[in-house]
């Protein structure tokens, strides 16, 4: 097995002649912001382009991107923007490559599309959109593409083959094996067997559910839970899902209607995309059904569906909004809350709070942990291991998934018969050079988390959250100091004020003779610039502080001429 955990890797050398260079850009060691390129005769395709959404380390940033600096110097080689389907950890990241190149053509099904150019309208940006369906082919520069029907929990999903002289490549982008899908529409396993009858040099699958045995159940079997649901609220329900998630509130909507709900749904990005999937024919709103959510408040309690966002603890989602107190919307005790989605790794701690959190304000929480209530739209081991038999690959690099689902899903891969070493375990950034039918990682390019922090991406860095995270621990501690510029002495006492900082006052007076140590230390040494100077005082508070508070605040000292 080949790792990029395990080998120092270099910067690649160029594209050797006839190959074709595979670079996972996102996705890869995570879940979210998948973005992978290819690489043939000079031209690039760009495989998905999504956002992961931060964790409680990460204060203050709304999304994170994946990472363009390898390929920014190239942008006119690019000949299309391939989207497997329109989650938004496979779209939400391409209005950012769009704004350094909107010409890029944008290559998708009908209803990730329609997602993409709701969501490119915000940003102002035109797209050039080229529309295929399952059992199409479309030409990109060098790459023969042909796109496969994939069952996922998002209508029209697709894995896609692409054929260069190099070989030919497949990539399942997120799929499972449901066999009573709820929109009918099935994995296409008779292509991907026509595939593997032809000779798969390589393939990338998702990798989500590895290690997970068996089969996913059926959408279709989460009917019982949540009728039950329906039948036995005795207030409001309220349901949090992904903006995207068509299936799960497809069954919602049918619930709501067969109870006697009226539904309303809430957060512009369920408004938007339930409106779009509506109107395209891929959800199916009974007349009359869905009202705006202001005219709730006049109705029966028990006649009333919210469905909004929030489902991984977002903290300006509207699920996350109404457990804090600060939504319109107010829940009351006895009123049902569904959480009609999986936990993504990294969001657990603040998922389980907003739980806690409703629980306290009387809700009752249904969810994964204690109903039948959603499914994984990830193939799990078993599924994985039937399609490795159809389509038996040469070479195999699983992806979409945190390291220890890549390891699992490389495992499965070699117990049906692929070849350990033509197995590779990349990482964000790794270079996968096939050349005459095997696969070999060939070096390592920048992928670093890209944070998009309000309307500025790229200048949050791990600095500053490292900074955010210290304030959050240790609070702030303002140091005000009049310094006399000729002798390089405190004219005045320090004053402190102070923000989040616990601490006894004998601490804040101790500190003020380690200033005045550090500043006579400094005016030996020649430091007179009020700069350097209000370093040395920072300095000098902070250590003092960490040593005897055992706190980390993070520390300003402003020195203004005597």
């Amino acid at each position: 097995m080949q790792s990029a955990h395990t080998k120092k890797l270099a910067s690649p050398p160029p594209v050797p002649r006839g190959a074709l260079r595979i670079t996972p850009l996102g996705g890869v060691g995570e879940v979210g912001r998948n973005m992978t390129t290819f690489e043939f005769g000079g031209k690039i395709l760009v495989l998905d382009c999504g956002v992961l959404f931060p964790e409680e380390t990460q204060p203050g940033i709304d999304v994170i991107l994946p990472d363009f600096s390898s390929i920014r110097h190239r942008l006119k080689d690019i000949v299309g923007i391939v989207l497997t389907h329109g989650h938004e950890d496979h779209i939400g990241g391409v209005p950012y490559l769009l704004r350094e190149r909107p010409d890029i053509p944008v290559i998708g099904s009908e209803l990730t599309l329609a997602f993409i150019n709701a969501k490119l309208q915000e940003h102002k940006i035109k797209a050039n959109t080229v529309r295929v369906e399952a059992g199409d082919t479309h030409k990109s520069g060098p790459f023969d593409l042909e796109f496969i029907a994939v069952n996922h929990s998002i209508p029209d999903g697709l894995a896609v083959a692409i054929r260069t002289p190099a070989g030919l490549v497949m990539a399942t982008g997120d799929f499972k094996m449901d066999q009573f899908p709820l929109d009918g529409r099935l994995t296409d396993l008779r292509a991907f067997g026509r595939l593997g009858e032809e000779g798969l040099d390589l393939v990338l699958t998702d990798s989500t559910n590895a290690e997970v045995p068996g089969f996913m159940m059926s959408e279709r079997d989460l009917a019982p839970a949540i009728d039950n649901v329906f039948a036995t609220a005795p207030k409001r329900i309220i349901v949090s899902s992904f903006a995207s998630h068509v299936h799960r509130i497809q069954q919602v909507l049918d619930a709501s209607h067969r109870s006697g709900r009226k539904v309303a749904f809430v957060g512009r990005s369920m408004v938007r995309n339930m409106g779009i999937a509506s109107e395209l024919g891929y959800l199916n709103i009974p007349q009359g059904l869905v009202v705006d959510f202001k005219k709730l408040s006049s109705m029966p309690d028990d006649k009333v569906t919210l469905i909004c966002t929030g489902s991984q603890g977002e903290p300006m989602a509207a699920l996350s909004r109404m457990a804090n107190g600060d939504h319109q919307i107010r829940l009351n005790a006895g009123d049902t809350v569904l959480l009609a989605s999986s936990l993504i790794p990294g969001n657990e701690n603040a998922i389980y709070g907003i739980i806690n959190k409703l629980t306290d304000l009387g809700a009752n929480v249904v969810h994964k942990g204690n109903a039948k209530v959603h499914v994984s739209g990830h193939a799990s081991a078993g599924e994985l291991v039937y399609c490795y038999n159809i389509l038996k690959p040469k070479n195999v690099v699983p992806y979409h998934g945190e390291s220890k689902h890549l390891q699992a899903n490389a495992e499965l891969a070699i117990r049906t018969g692929v070849d350990p070493e033509r197995v590779i375990i990349a990482r964000d950034g790794s270079t996968i050079d096939l050349v005459k039918g095997k696969a070999t990682l060939s070096g390592q390019v920048q992928a670093d988390l890209v944070y998009v922090d309000g309307d500025t991406v790229g200048r949050a860095t791990e600095d500053t959250l490292k900074e955010r995270r210290r304030l959050s621990d240790g609070g702030l501690v303002t140091v005000l100091a009049i310094v006399d510029p000729a002798t390089n002495t405190l004219a005045e006492p320090l004053e402190y004020v102070t923000r989040g900082f616990v601490h006894d006052e004998i601490h804040l007076e101790n500190a003020s003779a380690e200033v005045e140590r550090a500043l006579a230390k400094a005016a030996a040494q020649g430091i007179d610039d009020l700069e350097k100077v209000e370093h040395v005082i920072s300095g000098a508070v902070s250590n003092y502080l960490k040593r005897k508070s055992r706190r980390e605040p993070v520390v300003v000292a402003i020195a203004v001429d005597a």
